[in-house]
């Protein structure tokens, strides 16, 4: 088995989708941010990514190949990026990547990165396709 590819040494050059501050309340006894928390969050910048694009409504279907490659600790700078990679007919593939910055430092460091997908949904929560780009 071979070890994955290391992270990109910087991040992207777009504004982040969003930006948080990791708190106590979303660390476990050790000071580790929980990977849920992260999850949720790269979920929320895929969603406003998704609906944005889709026009509307936007549910998340499937999430691939989430690897942890660093943790987060309490007082984390967490910045998330959200990348239209494909779309379909009705679904909408989004790369997401956070990136972490200590409170008090300039130094960043990759600390995951996932594929959601989404599909558009209509009123009746069918799925719907997505509108040409505009």
């Amino acid at each position: 088995m071979s070890a994955a590819p290391p992270p990109a040494a910087t991040p992207p050059t777009t504004a982040p989708t969003i930006r948080v501050s990791a708190m106590p309340a979303d660390a476990n006894a050790y000071g580790d941010i929980f990977g849920g928390w992260l999850m949720s969050l790269m979920d929320s910048a895929a969603g406003l990514t998704a609906a944005r694009r889709a026009r509307g409504r936007a549910v998340t279907i499937a999430m691939d190949g989430m690897q942890f490659h660093a943790p987060v600790h309490v007082g984390d700078e967490v910045s998330v990026y959200a990348t239209i990679a494909r779309v379909g007919r009705t679904s909408i593939a989004i790369d997401v990547e956070s990136w972490a910055r200590d409170r008090h430092g300039e130094e960043t460091r990759k600390v995951t990165e996932a594929r959601f997908t989404f599909v558009a949904i209509d009123e009746d929560r069918r799925p719907r396709e997505v509108p040409p780009a505009a």
